[in-house]
């Protein structure tokens, strides 16, 4: 009989892999780094986490509270009146030298609309808003004013206690980080804002 000619032996699949040892050190640097970029990431593009560190918004948001502000939605749409931002303010208002901090209000004025503060009123095209989320009335006249394309007013729900776009002007859309959806601190007072 010819002699059949010879094929490399092929590994016996019924053992189990054989695999190299793994470095402890090395994988848990990994697992690190990979946790790191997730929660950096998260943070920049999704969502974090806020407090609030002034009472501008009472009765609605109280000193210390702890918000999730979301970050994607307003990517596909515009901020809408009565959301509550997260926004960075105009640099002027930032001393030479020192961090500048993000601001927290609720948007009131959107593009092209004509605002005014008056008699205890917020007017918005001439009609008076109902704003059962408010501290107490205004006590200052502002405006008329429209507010300028791809900008917004911004108003504290404090509004005699609120430094805002009443005194400082509008918000650029580019400043605004996020809206704020749920409280997630204090326990007895965790839910979503409206």
């Amino acid at each position: 009989m010819p002699d059949s000619p010879q094929f490399p032996k092929l590994p016996d699949r019924s053992s189990p892999n054989q695999h190299r040892p793994v470095n402890p050190w090395i994988e848990g640097l990994q697992t690190i780094g990979l946790s790191i970029f997730l929660a950096l990431g998260i943070r920049t593009f999704v969502a974090e986490a806020r407090y609030i560190p002034s009472g501008s918004m009472e009765p609605t948001l109280e000193i210390n509270d702890r918000l999730v502000i979301e970050k994607i939605s307003y990517h596909f749409n515009p901020p809408v009146r009565g959301d509550i931002v997260v926004f960075w303010p105009p640099e002027s208002l930032t001393q030479p030298g020192k961090r500048r901090d993000a601001f927290i209000k609720r948007v009131i004025g959107l593009p092209g609309d004509t605002v005014e503060i008056k008699n205890g009123t917020v007017f918005v095209n001439g009609e008076g808003l109902q704003e059962d989320y408010i501290k107490a009335e205004p006590e200052y006249i502002w405006g008329p004013e429209t507010v300028p394309a791809d900008h917004y007013l911004v108003l504290g729900d404090n509004r005699n206690s609120s430094f805002d776009s009443h005194s400082w002007g509008f918000v650029p859309r580019e400043n605004i980080i996020g809206r704020a959806v749920v409280r997630f601190w204090p326990p007895d007072r965790v839910g979503g804002l409206d």
